[in-house]
């Protein structure tokens, strides 16, 4: 048995959530905070068979697709000479994933 950890962008989640539960999966649903961008995202535990991997890994895909937005750079403390001042073009969404083995699941 496989645990898949997926942080996903807030944008992306209820779509993949749909689908993920379309296909028979279920999913705990975590609020967390990018570090990078300090936006919105959420974490998903999923718990599947080994073989069942390899599905989950496509729907996170087809369903958190990557792209380009333009942000004005957050300033942190007095490092504002380090940022620019106009929007900057950031890649966002697509996935962080991690699979873990799991020794043990009960449902209860």
């Amino acid at each position: 048995m496989k645990l898949v950890i997926a942080i996903v962008q807030d944008y992306d989640v209820n779509q993949l959530l749909d689908a993920i539960t379309r296909a028979g999966f279920r999913a705990t649903r975590i609020g967390s905070t990018g570090g990078f961008l300090r936006v919105g995202n959420t974490t998903l535990l999923i718990g599947v068979e080994d073989h069942e991997v390899g599905r989950v890994l496509r729907l996170i895909e087809e369903n958190g697709r990557e792209r380009t937005e333009m942000l004005h750079p957050e300033i942190i403390g007095d490092m504002h000479e380090w940022y620019p001042a106009e929007l900057v073009e950031v890649v966002v969404g697509g996935a962080t994933v991690f699979i873990v083995n799991v020794e043990r699941f009960e449902r209860l």
